[in-house]
């Protein structure tokens, strides 16, 4: 019931988004139209694909998310200058990778959205990448503008609020979306089992 919940607030949310936004990203970015038709292929209504941000990578390159189509996505929003949950967030995330088949990994991202881009340039993501030791091609860390952000953690049912200067509230979520964009698996908490985040992740690879 509760992820049936979800996935009716992610449509709600991706169409109220994506007819806000539409105008926007057009000017914000040229898409070539072959391209445009090779990702808005069999892509459902509930698809995060459908989503026009445009992202910033911690290489400093420009994404959408549709262009991520065809892997498995496992997903959890983050912030660099967290000192207490995001520390056993990224160790849950490191812990779910290495438990993944190497003959898996090559069809799943692993990605950390920052809640505080503001902060969050793509130099400290890098940086921030390097000290963690998630570097493989498997790792994606993603920052958008402010806006983008807060809807995109709607999407997810994060919730977060800036508290202090540097410090946030929010919600310890871990996503798993199909390689159509769907969402499948979350997880919430911090240190929790993860064999059945894993295993939904194993099942949908291939």
């Amino acid at each position: 019931m509760k992820m049936n919940i979800i996935k009716i607030l992610v449509l709600g949310a991706i169409i109220v988004l994506g007819s806000c936004n539409k105008e926007k990203k057009q000017e914000e970015v040229a898409v070539s139209e072959s391209t445009s038709k090779e990702h808005n292929t069999s892509i459902s209504e509930l698809s995060i694909y459908n989503l026009p941000a445009i992202w910033t990578t911690q290489d400093n390159k420009k994404i959408e998310l549709k262009e991520l189509k065809g892997d498995v996505l496992v997903m959890v929003m983050i912030y660099t200058s967290c000192k207490a949950a995001c520390p056993r967030l990224v160790a849950d995330m490191r812990d779910i990778e290495t438990q993944i088949p190497e003959s898996k990994k090559e069809n799943v991202k692993l990605l950390l959205v920052s809640i505080d881009p503001e902060t969050d340039t793509p130099e400290r993501l890098k940086k921030f990448s390097i000290e963690n030791e998630m570097e493989s091609d498997q790792w994606l860390f993603l920052r958008g503008t402010k806006s983008d952000t807060r809807e995109f953690a709607a999407v997810l049912a994060v919730n977060y609020k800036k508290i202090s200067p540097m410090d946030f509230s929010h919600s310890n979520i871990i996503s798993v979306f199909d390689q159509g964009g769907e969402l499948v698996h979350q997880q919430e908490g911090l240190g929790v089992n993860n064999k059945e985040t894993v295993d939904k992740i194993i099942e949908l690879a291939h």
